[in-house]
This record gives C-alpha cells, structure tokens and sequence, in this order.
C-alpha cells in the first residue's frame, strides 16, 4: 500500500546501501515499514527476534554493526534478526520506538532482544559507544546462550571471513534532496497534492 505521508529518508539512499547491505548479508531482515515491525514483532510466542536500530553514525560504524554481525557467528542465535535503520526507514524506527520501546528514549543505533513477545535485553547507543566490536559481540553472545535456542551461526565462517563493514562515518554522506512537498514555500505545504 502506498503512504502518502510517509517520511523522506534524511540521507541519500545510494549513499548508506553499503550499511544495509551489511547487515543484510549476514541474515537480517529490513522492517522498513510500521506494517513490517509488526509482522516481525506482533505474535512471536517461543521465538526470539533481534531488532538493531541501524544508524550512519561513528559508532555503528565503528562497533555496532561488526559486534552484532560477530556475536551471529555464534553456535546459538535468535531465531527471527532484523532492522530498521533510523534516519532511513523513518516511520518504521518511530513505529518501533512509540509501540516497542514505550519506555526507552531514542537511541541509535540500539540492539534489543525480544522473547515470546517480551523485551528482555537492550543494548543502547551509550553502552556501544567507545568500546570493541569484540566486546560488544561477546555480550551479544552471552544474550543468546541466555535467552535463545537457534541454531547458529547466521552464515558460515567462510562467508563471514569475506564481509566488508561499511566503515563511512555519516559526516560524510549527503543528504537525501528534498521532496517537491518539502521545497515549496511556506504556507503553500500540500498544493498539488
């Protein structure tokens, strides 16, 4: 279905495809929209699902994003791993922050861990930054033995040896150009709608 008012990512699509693609390539799947978040969230009686807020910042970069796509590589993960990356997929990140995360401020990137439909783990963006991706994947994997039965890991270790983390730093990425509804003149929002 298409939404009208959905939000227009902030930075260019092309641009941040690589941060995608890295999580992507180790198993995640996108919730790109609110109907997605709850398709993978709603309902989940005996799964465990990993939900990572993606982000362009340092620190994903850096250390979120190579600890999550690590701690998979261990013999027991979730059984459903997915993302919504925020500043991107905007009304799924609001959707799964208003309706999943009701008590928690914003923060990204941010890694939660649901069971039977219950948070039982966080992982904000305070806690990620200045530590190792190592540091960050052995708590991950200490999570999983804890409350998760799957299978692991996520994609074998051969594959894993050749994933390339998306080391760009958001500083550096442009802006997504504005929407002809964003670049109208002020109180003429909406014409030709």
């Amino acid at each position: 279905m298409f939404t009208i008012n959905q939000k227009a990512p902030i930075y260019d699509p092309e641009a941040v495809q690589p941060m995608r693609d890295e999580l992507l390539y180790v198993g995640f799947e996108e919730a790109t929209t609110p109907e997605k978040v709850d398709e993978y969230l709603s309902g989940q009686k005996d799964k465990t699902v990993f939900v990572m807020i993606n982000s362009v910042c340092g620190c994903a970069a850096g250390s979120a994003r190579p600890g999550a796509t690590l701690a998979l590589q261990n013999n027991i993960i979730p059984d459903k791993i997915i993302t919504v990356f925020a500043g991107q997929d905007r009304d799924a990140v609001d959707h799964f922050r208003n309706n999943y995360l009701k008590s928690l401020p914003p923060s990204s990137p941010f890694m939660a861990l649901y069971k039977n439909g219950e948070l039982v783990y966080t992982m904000p963006r305070h806690q990620i930054e200045g530590r190792y991706s190592e540091e960050i994947a052995e708590e991950l994997q200490k999570v999983f033995i804890q409350y998760c039965s799957a299978q692991g890991p996520s994609i074998s270790k051969e594959k894993y040896e050749k994933l390339v983390h998306a080391k760009m730093c958001g500083s550096k990425i442009p802006a997504h150009p504005p929407t002809p509804s964003q670049t109208l003149p002020a109180g003429r929002q909406g014409e030709g709608a």
